[in-house]
């Protein structure tokens, strides 16, 4: 039996999350908050429909996609008002997984070969709000699309016999015995609709419900129970906590079984507190969580490695690391690819929220966005120049200078090394 997914949707209507497509009751003035909101409380992916009639509207919309993708750490697969392919390619840059066609439009059927052709199958999805849609385009769908979005109650089991693309529901019901229903069958992969997109979801406690009803829902589970760790005597185990990214150590910390199982439950990392003889979710007070991204144990099964995803610092004191105190053993030069980016990234954001005088990068970004496109393009001319010369010394030279206009244009533009990797593991 395939994993099942609970995914709230949101629908933007004049930059505002409304209730459903045709019922344009505000839920939140900030769709952007309300889809941090179902993140962090344990959604497993985000279906976004931009209602815009507009064009300022449909670029506000996009804007917001944008700002939603910094703060959620699910995918995102968004659509609405689409009609050619740069819209296609506005959503997809805006950090959506899957672009959605609507197939109700004849426009969205006609785009979907070329659309294939240059963003590929993974990018796209379509959704239907009828049975016979999908008969009518089955072999199109199945040729061109990833995914399929339906807006209706369907007979289900058809579903699954006309195609093996997998299926999303998005639907009006609250009847949980509905829902059950809809996640049993074998061609649907997960949920949408009013259901899961209350503001207040738990999600973690239906999953418990799916699971009582024999459907395997998307969670982590360990391959081995805690009763298998080798822990201390008051039945604790020791935690070495690492950035997923940088693979910097950020802190070490203690779990029980009721840690752990709770670690394991809601993707979020929880300790015991040896001081204050409690459990306690890290960041559930500063909003600094750790998200699990793995859990390994050592050889002799008596200390765990967990890879976070940590937001803001990881220890209490404000540092990024609880490991900054200096105590022996001579300085080092910072080699990892990512920090070092990450540095000078952050150094040329700060010049320009805290401009210095004489500084060459508050100077660039004082003249603006034409003078640091000149220095790009002059720097990306350096770099050919500089490879036709037989020393690497000078190639290393100037595309340093390079990559520091490139981020200087980065930061101007709002774009974060998240976003390049992101775009580049996409790819």
């Amino acid at each position: 039996m395939s994993y099942k997914r609970l995914i709230p949707c949101i629908f933007i209507a004049e930059g505002k999350a409304i209730r459903w497509f045709d019922d344009h009751t505000v839920i939140a003035e900030d769709a952007v908050e309300l889809a941090k909101q179902y993140s962090d409380n344990g959604a497993d992916e985000l279906i976004v429909f931009d209602l815009s009639v507009y064009a300022n509207d449909h670029d506000e919309a996009i804007d917001i996609m944008k700002r939603m993708n910094r703060v959620i750490r699910i995918p995102m697969v968004a659509g609405g008002n689409i009609k050619r392919q740069e819209d296609i390619k506005k959503i997809l840059y805006a950090g959506s997984k899957r672009a959605i066609l609507n197939f109700s439009r004849q426009d969205n059927v006609a785009l979907i070969e070329d659309a294939v052709k240059r963003f590929g199958k993974e990018k796209l999805a379509v959704s239907l709000n009828d049975f016979d849609a999908l008969f009518k385009h089955q072999h199109l769908i199945q040729k061109c699309c990833s995914e399929i979005i339906f807006m209706h109650r369907l007979d289900l089991n058809s579903v699954a016999n006309i195609t093996d693309v997998p299926c999303v529901i998005v639907t009006d019901t609250m009847d949980e015995q509905e829902l059950f229903k809809i996640l049993k069958s074998p061609g649907v992969r997960g949920i949408s609709g009013k259901f899961v997109s209350e503001p207040d979801m738990d999600y973690v406690s239906f999953k418990e419900k799916c699971e009582q009803q024999q459907i395997k829902m998307t969670s982590f589970e360990s391959m081995m129970e805690f009763s298998e760790f080798k822990v201390n005597e008051e039945g604790l185990i020791p935690v070495i906590v690492q950035h997923y990214k940088t693979q910097e150590v950020l802190m070490l910390a203690y779990m029980n079984r009721e840690a752990f199982d709770h670690t394991i439950k809601t993707g979020k990392m929880t300790y015991f507190s040896r001081s204050r003889r409690q459990l306690w979710v890290k960041g559930e007070t500063s909003g600094h969580y750790q998200y699990v991204k793995s859990l390994t144990i050592d050889c002799d099964n008596d200390t765990l490695l967990a890879k976070v995803d940590q937001v803001g610092a990881a220890c209490h004191t404000g540092n990024l690391t609880c490991f900054f105190q200096h105590l022996a053993g001579n300085d080092y030069d910072e080699t990892n690819p990512l920090r070092v980016f990450e540095s000078v990234y952050h150094t040329i954001l700060d010049r320009k929220e805290h401009p210095k005088e004489g500084s060459y990068t508050n100077y660039l970004l004082e003249k603006g966005i034409d003078k640091i496109l000149k220095k790009v393009g002059e720097e990306a001319t350096e770099v050919v120049i500089a490879a036709k010369n037989p020393n690497p010394e000078e190639i290393k030279y100037e595309l340093s200078d390079f990559l520091y206009h490139a981020m200087v244009l980065m930061v101007l533009k709002g774009i974060t090394w998240d976003d390049i990797i992101e775009e580049l593991a996409g790819r």
